[in-house]
């Protein structure tokens, strides 16, 4: 793609993001791009933004310890809250930040994690995942976190998740 261009969040970026969002109906307030960023500087998160020229197209996260029990005690890192523009998705920006994550992952661990909504509305999610390699965890379903059981009756939702992983055969040795 021309003039694309990923790399970390900085806080000029966060008026123009949160802007984008707002547009499209979306609530992604510009508390959460502060939190990021706060976060980043902590050591406890990476986000990498990708602009098409000047425009704002999307954006990764890392979390390298995240909450769901499997990845934190396996010290697996979570690419999380990954969004590209509606604009913009099919034009390959989101597999460049995906694999821009699993580059930094890389340099920390050999295998990278990411949890994916059941709703279609993670449909193009769920594809490129799978055809990036990653695959199911084995744990199951998640609601809200928690492990759903034999006769559960789930709501489907954003809340209801399935833990992926994929080996990352640049990373370091197991």
């Amino acid at each position: 793609m021309k003039h694309l261009a990923i790399r970390p969040l900085e806080g000029r970026d966060i008026p123009q993001i949160s802007a984008a969002f707002r547009g499209l109906g979306w609530n992604k307030p510009r508390s959460q791009y502060e939190r990021y960023l706060s976060e980043q500087q902590e050591g406890i998160r990476t986000v990498f933004v990708a602009f098409v020229g000047e425009a704002f197209a999307g954006y990764v996260t890392i979390v390298w310890s995240p909450a769901y029990p499997p990845f934190r005690t396996g010290g697996i890192p979570e690419i999380q809250d990954f969004n590209v523009l509606p604009h913009f998705r099919r034009q390959g920006i989101g597999i460049r930040l995906v694999a821009q994550a699993e580059q930094k992952i890389s340099e920390r661990s050999c295998v990278a994690g990411i949890g994916v909504g059941m709703s279609s509305d993670y449909g193009a999610a769920q594809r490129l995942y799978v055809l990036r390699g990653y695959v199911p965890d084995g744990e199951g379903l998640t609601r809200e976190g928690n492990p759903v059981r034999q006769g559960d009756e789930v709501t489907i939702n954003d809340g209801l998740v399935l833990y992926l992983t994929k080996t990352l055969t640049d990373g370091l040795s197991p």
